[in-house]
């Protein structure tokens, strides 16, 4: 008996290994495998393929009664509504109707505005996953795709992540399609142009590289094509897994493709001479190359008044400091320099700190760790509950550590503070590694006091000055220094100023606007 098992083992061991040896098609031998004019071998092989797939529909029927066809679809995917009305019952109803070719279906018959000819199983497959009905004839080598797909999609709306107060309210959805049209939409011209690339073995996801002729460089968008074109994986389910997938420098903290779900920003970088990703099934859009200025920018500057978007842009440069240094130097100083501290606020914090058994780096740590994990805890809550718990909780807690003598009270404003610095980031990704970047600051502050916070900040330039996007500076137009785009840095100009496009993503077509376009009573006045 026990001999009589370890022979069925053998035996399924050599069966696994013989399955595992044996030749895979790639896709492009299956892509050759064409059709055969046997509609009934056809139907054999796709329900071959589409076996325990009970959503696949597999219609028989006779068009003018005297030819056989075969409709296939995925329910849900394929409008049903529209293929009773415009294909079977045109077909199946047509008296007098003499078919030479599968072409004369859509001349004669089908009532489709978009159609097109399959050869092959492979693209009867992916037209088919697409949600297009594809229609087959007996004796003819070749189907007919419709483009009759339906799916649920999201409503247009603003995105929850970049609000603004004035500008558009329109974003990026999740269908492909209407992604797209939305860019069609602000950019009128046949200069806009999508190639159309798939990613994923299994997904087959489409990923489409958007730039405007003439204006995008020629060298970032073979760049960017070839490092989507050398992605070699089975699935891709959010632009995310694109991006972590074509940056410069995976290792680094800082995000080298900037995202968006607004159509206006992926509009105006378009003009810019940036590329545009977008990828089927995400409401994010990648735009490539970036920059650490544009992490700090939002849409609504260009909006309001540009002596207004100046001074907020300045803001936010201070609370990018105060969110990354607050807690380091706090640390730092009331541990090493008490000397920078005023005499009477000394006197003050010693006091609040007096039942505090920990040293200031441990408390900073465990009220940052606090803070962090409400946030979290506030973004992953249901949003009736999330915001109410994290305002709560922070409250609750603040107060609890305080009345406990596990914190001070100098140390729960100066995290607080921090916080709310880092909020005001408009960039998501660019907050969190500056979050990230405070705890080894801390760490340097805590054991090197203030010379372990100058070191820290020398190593965070050092290394942003090393990154690149692809092939740009991360730090450009500072450095390297470019004085003709300062003026879109770190002050935001008026539009009769910003008459350049940057350098070094749209040095392909330099001039966007007209010189000497400054308003005021005395223009367009004529001379005499």
């Amino acid at each position: 008996m026990l001999r009589h098992i370890k022979k069925l083992r053998l035996k399924s061991r050599m069966a696994k290994n013989k399955q595992q040896h044996l030749p895979r098609l790639t896709d492009e031998e299956s892509a050759q495998t064409p059709l055969s004019s046997s509609l009934l071998h056809n139907e054999e092989a796709l329900r071959t393929i589409y076996a325990n797939c009970w959503d696949v529909v597999f219609r028989s029927f006779w068009i003018a009664q005297k030819e056989r066809a075969l409709l296939i679809y995925i329910e849900g995917l394929s409008h049903a509504e529209e293929i009773n009305q415009n294909v079977l019952a045109p077909l199946m109803e047509a008296t007098d109707l003499q078919i030479t070719t599968i072409d004369d279906l859509t001349d004669k018959t089908i009532s489709v505005a978009g159609t097109s000819k399959v050869h092959t199983y492979t693209d009867i497959v992916e037209h088919i996953s697409l949600g297009e009905p594809v229609l087959m004839m007996n004796g003819h080598k070749a189907g007919l795709a419709l483009g009759l797909e339906n799916w649920e999609k999201r409503s247009i709306e603003e995105p929850e992540a970049e609000h603004v107060v004035r500008g558009p309210r329109d974003g990026f959805v999740e269908a492909l399609q209407v992604n797209t049209a939305s860019l069609r939409h602000r950019l009128k011209s046949p200069r806009l142009k999508m190639e159309a690339l798939k990613v994923g073995d299994y997904t087959k996801t489409d990923v489409v590289l958007t730039f405007i002729e003439e204006i995008a460089d020629k060298n970032l968008l073979e760049e960017a094509r070839n490092r989507i074109k050398r992605i070699k994986i089975d699935s891709i389910l959010e632009s995310g897994d694109i991006e972590e997938l074509i940056e410069d420098h995976p290792f680094s903290p800082f995000p080298q493709v900037l995202d968006t779900e607004r159509t206006d920003v992926a509009t105006s970088y378009l003009l810019e001479g940036h590329v545009v990703i977008i990828v089927d099934g995400s409401p994010s859009v990648l735009i490539a190359p970036t920059t650490f200025y544009s992490m700090m920018q939002s849409a609504e500057d260009y909006y309001q008044r540009f002596l207004i978007g100046t001074a907020v842009r300045w803001l936010r440069y201070i609370f990018l400091f105060i969110a990354l240094l607050l807690p380091s130097l706090y640390v730092a100083i009331l541990t090493y320099h008490h000397e920078m501290v005023p005499t009477q606020l000394m006197i003050s914090i010693a006091a609040a700190r007096e039942p505090i058994p920990f040293p200031a780096l441990v408390e900073a740590f465990v009220m940052e760790i606090i803070f962090e994990v409400l946030r979290e805890a506030g973004l992953r809550l249901p949003k009736q509950i999330g915001p109410a718990v994290s305002i709560v909780g922070g409250l609750i807690i603040g107060e609890a550590a305080v009345q406990a003598g596990i914190v001070s009270a100098p140390m729960v404003i100066v995290v607080a503070l921090t916080g709310i610095s880092s909020f005001a980031i408009p960039r998501y990704s660019a907050g969190i590694a500056i979050r990230m970047l405070r705890f080894p600051l801390l760490i340097l502050a805590g054991g090197l006091g203030l010379l372990g916070v100058i070191l820290g900040i020398i190593a965070i330039i050092v290394h942003l000055c090393a990154l690149r996007s692809f092939g740009v500076p991360y730090l450009t137009p500072i450095a390297p220094m470019e004085f003709r785009d300062i003026k879109d840095v770190l002050i935001r100009a008026p539009k009769w100023k910003l008459t350049t496009r940057p350098r070094l993503s749209g040095k392909a077509n330099t001039y966007r606007a007209s010189p000497h376009q400054q308003p005021g009573p005395h223009r367009g006045r004529d001379s005499s």
